[in-house]
């Protein structure tokens, strides 16, 4: 597909998501972003970029693990997202921390400039994954180590049902090959790839727990990939969809709500 169509879903889609992505997803993302932060072990006075950071659920975080005497520069194809991050940030007072809109394989920033870059579930957005890490890579001093999540194998993520449902209706264009890099060794294999050296990666199953069908389908349709698609349904679109993926997680109903499986994969490598 044509890459500059991709990153504009991309843009436009997050843009929208942007007011229900962190209410109905963060709790659901939590278990691979502490192992992302764990994995990282980041030391005060360090320099993180954090790379399709989205509405900053680890960018805060990293701004606290380096401290005042650190940096944190966070970026995402969102300026939505870019504009969360702004305002928590200034709310917070922070001043070790910015945020910029930046396309992931064309980061612009100095090389060498980082001794930290994290990914935390942004990689299965970029049309080119591997040139994203290449970025990251180019960035980070030598010996500086990178750390990213993605999701797992698609049979290992029961909402996967997501995206032929909204595809069927109005080509979303938005990642088609979404779960690749979290099948077998893809993603140690793209880290190699993109020049890192040592690299170990670990695998982590999760339950996504939704108290209610609205919750479940305002997260599935409107806080997450396919929120620009999703936005241009008739109501009677909507409706026969909604139906569809509750139909592809009855089997993990839980009283009103449900208990959905998920899968991460979640990698450190180091820069040689």
């Amino acid at each position: 597909m044509d890459a500059r169509l991709q990153r504009r879903v991309q843009r436009y889609g997050w843009d929208r998501a942007v007011g229900h992505y962190e209410r109905h997803w963060g709790r659901q993302l939590e278990p691979a972003q502490a192992r992302l932060l764990e994995m990282a072990d980041l030391q005060p006075g360090e320099r993180v970029l954090d790379v399709a950071c989205g509405t900053g659920l680890i960018t805060f975080s990293a701004a606290d693990a380096v401290g005042p005497e650190g940096a944190v520069v966070g970026t995402d194809l969102s300026g939505e997202m870019v504009e969360a991050v702004q305002s928590e940030a200034g709310r917070r007072g922070l001043t070790n921390l910015s945020c910029e809109r930046m396309d992931a394989e064309h980061l612009d920033l100095p090389d060498e400039s980082f001794d930290v870059a994290l990914c935390a579930l942004g990689l299965m957005y970029a049309p080119d994954p591997i040139e994203a890490m290449r970025e990251m890579h180019r960035v980070l001093v030598p010996g500086g180590r990178a750390v990213v999540a993605v999701w797992g194998a698609r049979a290992n993520c029961g909402w996967a049902e997501i995206f032929p449902i909204v595809d069927s209706r109005v080509k979303t264009e938005v990642c088609p090959l979404f779960f690749q890099l979290g099948t077998g060794a893809s993603l140690e294999s793209a880290i190699k790839t993109a020049g890192f050296g040592e690299t170990g990666d670990e695998r982590l199953a999760t339950i996504m727990r939704y108290e209610s069908e609205e919750n479940a389908l305002v997260a599935a349709f409107a806080g997450g990939p396919v929120a620009l698609a999703y936005s241009r349904f008739e109501e009677t679109v909507r409706e026969e969809a909604h139906a569809e993926y509750l139909a592809s997680i009855e089997s993990y109903r839980d009283g009103a709500g449900y208990r959905i499986p998920g899968e991460f994969v979640v990698a450190r490598a180091s820069k040689g």
